[in-house]
C-alpha cells in the first residue's frame, strides 16, 4: 500500500446525529465522552462520529496508511485522534440506520490488532439538527496500525463541537 491513498470517497447516512464506526467481534475501544472532544463519542464499544446534520449524507474520504501521516488541518474545523481496536480484522465503518451507497474497506486494513484514527470534520456548523437535502458536511477518516494512546485533540473550532464539549 501506498501511503496517502485515498481508498474510499462516498456518502454515508447520518441518523441522530451520527454514523458509527464498530468491530464485529468485540468492542472497539473503551467508552469515550463527547464532552472530552466534541467530534467522537465511544459508546458500548462503537464509535460514533457526531455530525451538526440530524439526518441525510454526508461525505467521507478514508485513507490507510503504514504509518501515522503528517497532520494537515488547514481545511478542517475539528481533528481528533483516538485509539481503537478490532478483534477480527473487521473494524468498519457503517450508518445507524441505513446501508451505505458506497463499499468502504475495512479500517482495521492490516489484520487484528491495534489502530490509530484521525477524525476530520468540516461544515458541521452549516445546518445543525437539519435534514438537508445536498451535504453539507464533509469527513475525513485517516487509520494506520499504532499502539494505544490517549486521545488527541488536534483542532476544535466549530461551535457544533464546543457544544458537544460542553455537555
Amino acid at each position: 500500500m501506498t501511503d496517502q491513498e485515498t481508498t474510499a470517497h462516498g456518502p454515508v447516512p447520518v441518523h441522530y446525529h451520527q454514523f458509527h464506526i464498530s468491530d464485529l467481534e468485540g468492542p472497539a475501544g473503551p467508552d469515550l465522552p463527547a464532552a472530552g472532544n466534541g467530534l467522537v463519542e465511544v459508546e458500548d464499544g462503537v464509535v460514533h462520529v457526531l455530525t451538526g446534520i440530524h439526518t441525510g449524507d454526508v461525505e467521507v474520504d478514508i485513507t490507510l496508511h503504514d504509518a501515522a501521516p503528517a497532520p494537515q488541518l488547514d481545511a478542517w474545523d475539528e481533528a481528533v485522534e483516538i485509539s481503537l481496536n478490532s478483534a477480527s480484522g473487521e473494524l468498519v465503518l457503517h450508518a445507524m440506520m441505513a446501508d451505505l451507497e458506497e463499499e468502504f474497506p475495512a479500517l482495521s486494513f492490516n489484520g487484528p490488532g491495534d489502530y490509530r484514527i484521525r477524525v476530520h470534520a468540516r461544515g458541521r456548523d452549516t445546518a445543525v439538527d437539519l435534514a438537508p437535502d445536498e451535504i453539507t458536511e464533509w469527513y475525513l477518516l485517516q487509520v494506520w496500525p499504532d499502539k494505544p494512546s490517549a486521545v488527541d485533540v488536534l483542532k476544535a473550532t466549530d461551535q457544533y463541537g464546543a457544544d458537544q464539549r460542553a455537555s
